[in-house]
């Protein structure tokens, strides 16, 4: 090996060398207030608590969990989350919910504004408008049409899970798709 090809692997592995620590050269400082890191600890253990209870009620239902428990363990999590709401609700104010209640307000209003211009149209998937009762479809309509006959079609499929994995499976379905059980 040639003095040229041991200095090009040495420049490589000095820039290489660089870029990995480059992140740890830098210097940021993150200043995060009392306020804050109180938020996003209830935020995460809020999500956990929601995370938690749909464990609780799945386990419950594929028969995990004895039935005198179930009651006691839900309302546990229940009263934590109830807690953790209410410290939310303090921390974060009043004033959003009543944003939330202003954008609500908007919305409603500018949506019946739209549904006294919007002339009367059939869908092509086979969304109707009735004129008789007034009601008038607008962009937000159709889709909502769309989203619930997939929705239909999408259960309509399910049949269940297996019972060696717990894996989806659907009514067509002879085998589990992901251990190769059996489904009856």
């Amino acid at each position: 090996m040639d003095i040229g090809s041991i200095l090009l692997i040495l420049g490589l592995l000095l820039l290489v060398a660089l870029f990995i620590a480059r992140p740890l050269m830098e210097k940021r400082s993150v200043v995060v207030s009392q306020e804050e890191h109180e938020l996003s600890a209830l935020l995460a253990e809020r999500d956990r608590l929601l995370n938690a209870l749909q464990e609780l009620d799945f386990d419950h239902a594929m028969g995990k969990i004895p039935e005198e428990e179930y009651p006691a363990q839900r309302s546990v999590l229940l009263q934590r989350g109830a807690e953790v709401l209410r410290k939310l609700d303090e921390l974060q104010g009043t004033s959003a919910e009543q944003d939330a209640d202003l954008r609500l307000e908007a919305a409603i209003a500018a949506r019946r504004a739209d549904a006294s211009r919007v002339p009367v149209a059939v869908a092509g998937n086979g969304a109707s408008v009735m004129r008789a009762a007034g009601v008038v479809a607008g962009p937000d309509d159709d889709l909502e049409a769309l989203i619930a006959s997939r929705r239909r079609q999408k259960k309509e499929k399910a049949a269940g899970f297996c019972p060696q994995c717990g894996g989806p499976v659907q009514k067509s379905d002879r085998f589990c798709p992901k251990c190769g059980t059996k489904v009856s």
